[in-house]
């Protein structure tokens, strides 16, 4: 490679670091990316990433390799830097499926059945071939291809990112060879990026729980909101406290993997006698338990609940990690997850419980709106409704003018199934088992099943919430859990395991 190409490469390296770690600050504080302005602002940024992969990818080809990607390895094991015909398998998998769903969506735009006028309330129709993918709003389903588009980009950027090696890391190596006492656990962007989202996610927190005790209905003290005006309905940047518990609940359980892997990390640099200051992960609890908190005091039932679930599973993988530990420790740890729930049970308890009350009362309200939307499911099996869709569609469902129109079902389950049908429906999913087994596959960058289970706890609390709320048609929302099936996607489990 000329220099002229080592220097390209690394200014895009860097251009890309810099995006990503705008994304990911920048999309919970933009109102949680709910506004046209703040979607497209993020879409440019993954179309930014999009171009600057393709680069990468065009330099790596003049030089029929790359010096700078993370060799592909596994600790005790002899293959060295070996393609793994698994691991090759996987990610064509995934890269084959990522083009399916980009392909499904622009079928579906390009061969729109539909066209809806919110102004005049009716479709425009058009001539269509049936047995392709169609949709029966193509404004909405254009809009979420791009969507789509731009955080594919962010996807396959953010991993091959974090499958490069820093310039301190390849001097490391060098020095170092073999000498595993002194290698990190984590590899420094991926500590990087943890750690931009778990400060990220506190300050958020803190900020939340500032505006609710302040007892503003302005998002942030200077935005009015058209929809959920009172105080109690809205919590940080978000207008609908269900979704800042859905972030939330994200988050914290990936401040807490990096806590573990980081506290792991100083002990094993203490019994090698390396003078260094490890000491400043302990920040992180603090910052463990304010999101932790935040669920709670959001006075959100579902989020409420499942923030709950989470931290008595995250509870329970710990304790079985440190099943060998002194009493005091684990003792130590519950008292931990302890202090989470009294915080947020003094700081939103009692709206919490007020909102209990009626729990019955809005769980069968919306299994209405369920009934009502599965015949929007019956009548469009394989291809669904469209991408984006069911807005505009669901109002010829309703029994009369009278009834509840919704724009989002409350159960992203359902609505994906009525929107990319059976056939999307089956992409998806598939996509995301891939990234789920990964990490049972060698030459990653290896990892203990303990930090895997916190991020798999994070996807799993967001999958729940799916099922009665809306978390995965919000941009800041989605656009985190891409981001943690992207690093879920680099890592892989340890061969000593």
């Amino acid at each position: 490679m000329t220099l002229r190409a080592l220097l390209a490469y690394h200014a895009c390296d860097r251009v890309s670091e810099a995006l990503i770690y705008f994304m990911v600050v920048s999309s919970p504080w933009a109102f949680g990316t709910t506004q046209p302005w703040s979607i497209w602002a993020m879409n440019a940024c993954g179309f930014a990433l999009g171009i600057l992969l393709i680069s990468k990818f065009a330099l790596r080809r003049e030089r029929g390799g790359s010096p700078f990607m993370r060799p592909v390895q596994t600790h005790g094991s002899n293959t060295g830097c070996e393609k793994n015909k698994a691991v090759t398998i996987i990610a064509a998998g995934l890269a084959l499926l990522t083009l399916l769903i980009l392909g499904y969506c622009l079928t579906a735009a390009l061969n729109a059945r539909s066209t809806y006028d919110p102004w005049r309330m009716d479709f425009r129709y058009r001539s269509y071939i049936a047995w392709l993918p169609h949709s029966y709003d193509s404004r909405r389903t254009w809009q979420l291809f791009f969507n789509v588009l731009a955080l594919a980009s962010f996807f396959w950027s953010v991993r091959d990112w974090l499958l490069g090696k820093t310039a301190a890391e390849e001097r490391t190596s060098r020095i170092q060879a073999g000498d595993c006492d002194l290698t990190p656990l984590l590899p420094e962007r991926l500590r990087r990026l943890l750690w931009v989202v778990s400060i990220n996610g506190a300050l958020l927190g803190a900020e939340g729980i500032c505006q609710r005790l302040s007892d503003t209905n302005k998002l942030l003290w200077f935005m009015p909101t058209h929809m959920n005006k009172s105080a109690e309905s809205q919590f940080g940047p978000y207008a609908y406290r269900a979704n800042a518990a859905q972030y939330f609940n994200l988050v914290w359980p990936v401040a807490l993997g990096l806590w573990w892997v980081l506290r792991r990390e100083a002990r094993s640099q203490l019994r090698a006698s390396v003078n260094r200051t490890r000491r400043r992960h302990h920040v992180l609890l603090p910052c463990v338990l304010v999101m932790a908190a935040c669920p709670i005091m959001s006075a959100s039932r579902g989020g409420a609940l499942v923030a709950v679930v989470m931290i008595l599973a995250a509870a329970c993988i710990l304790l079985f990690a440190w099943r060998r530990r002194h009493p005091s420790t684990r003792f130590a740890l519950v008292l931990f997850f302890i202090a989470i729930l009294g915080l947020g049970t003094y700081l939103g308890g009692d709206k919490l419980a007020e909102r209990m009350r009626d729990f019955d009362t809005g769980l069968t309200s919306r299994e209405h709106i369920y009934e009502t939307a599965a015949g929007i499911a019956r009548d469009y099996p394989l291809f669904g409704i469209g991408p984006g869709a069911f807005e505009p569609v669901f109002q010829l469902y309703r029994a009369s003018e009278e009834e509840f129109w919704p724009a989002e079902l409350h159960n992203d389950w359902l609505e994906i199934r009525i929107t990319f049908g059976w056939l999307g429906s089956g992409f998806i999913m598939a996509a995301l088992l891939l990234v789920l087994a990964r990490w049972f596959l060698p030459t990653g960058i290896p990892i203990r099943w303990t930090f895997t289970s916190l991020l798999w706890l994070s996807l799993a609390g967001c999958l729940i919430h799916a099922r009665f709320d809306f978390p995965f048609q919000i941009y800041s929302i989605l656009m985190m859990f891409v981001l943690l099936c992207a690093i879920l996607f680099t890592l892989s489990r340890r061969v000593t395991e």
